[in-house]
């Protein structure tokens, strides 16, 4: 196997690129599991995002609105999730299923006359002095935009949950919902709004995915991104540092089994393909055993809630 060709530099950049959608997808539904509920839908809201950001994109030509009309949609589709658990009382884990199935069913339809489209190219941030650096500027100083800002999202989570008055309610509601109702905190509201920031999340991922990562639309481009984020925030113990470095620990070892292929390393191009995916969830495991009992999930986790109970 002959990588010498292979930059570091180049490799630190694509990881970062290739962990970006699962770290917003993963932070998105970890703020939701804090809130006491169980959206395994994740998957069906960051394809919808793909596509509603990839057709606001080509249509406007402004990768910015791509991204907020995937942001819109995945908060949309997140809505519908809300409505049926916080409202019509739908189990979560049937209601998080369906999601994903309705969600995959919806992009195929909008993706239909997108096919074979190039979106615009996304803005990149170069930073006068710190760009032109030797291996840190290509690695960490040129990238797009929402690079950062998935790293300033998890910053903004960590901040809100462990200093705010709005964390510690959030994080109340998620332990014991009806001690928060009794309280006089709106345990519906404060989840709905919980759900649409995961769903927004999740629609900026599967933007990231169809407007920069692979810059096209493809039928079920997420490949199982949605619920390698759903196992992320459950080995990260709901923490957000540590849903960081399982979404970057992804996109790595992804990096890392592409360039082996790219090399011609003899092994069975499947079983490379599926190392990113069970690579990650081993080392999470180990991670969150050697933490056990510190982390343990909401006590009020995928729990239904009745004000009139």
């Amino acid at each position: 196997m002959d990588l010498s060709a292979t930059q570091s530099a180049l490799l630190v950049a694509s990881l970062m690129v290739a962990a970006t959608p699962i770290l917003l997808a993963a932070i998105g539904e970890l703020v939701t599991e804090r809130a006491g509920v169980l959206n395994l839908g994740v998957e069906g809201m960051m394809i919808t995002g793909a596509i509603c950001g990839f057709a606001m994109a080509v249509n406007t030509g402004s990768p910015t609105l791509g991204f907020l009309g995937a942001a819109a949609g995945g908060a949309l589709l997140s809505l519908l999730f809300a409505l049926l658990t916080q409202f019509a009382l739908a189990n979560q884990v049937a209601s998080g299923l369906s999601l994903t199935l309705f969600g995959l069913g919806l992009s195929s339809l909008l993706g239909q006359s997108y096919g074979g489209q190039n979106p615009p190219r996304s803005y990149r941030l170069d930073i006068p002095g710190l760009s032109d650096l030797p291996f840190f500027g290509r690695a960490f100083f040129q990238h797009d935009l929402m690079v950062y800002l998935s790293l300033l999202i998890v910053l903004g989570v960590w901040a809100l949950l462990k200093y705010t008055r709005l964390g510690l309610v959030l994080r109340a509601v998620g332990e014991n919902h009806e001690a928060a109702h009794a309280l006089g905190y709106k345990v519906v509201a404060i989840r709905v709004a919980a759900i649409a920031f995961g769903g927004a999340c999740a629609g900026l991922g599967g933007a990231y995915l169809s407007l920069v990562r692979v810059p096209q639309w493809t039928d079920g481009m997420t490949a199982g991104a949605g619920w390698i984020a759903l196992a992320i925030v459950v080995f990260a113990s709901w923490k957000p540092w540590r849903a960081l470095l399982g979404a970057y620990l992804f996109g790595g070892v992804t990096v890392l089994q592409l360039n082996l292929q790219a090399a011609g390393v003899n092994v069975p191009v499947q079983l490379l393909s599926m190392s990113p995916y069970v690579i990650t969830i081993l080392v999470l495991v180990v991670i969150s055993a050697r933490s056990a009992g510190a982390g343990a999930a909401p006590a009020s986790l995928g729990r239904m809630f009745h004000a009139g109970r």
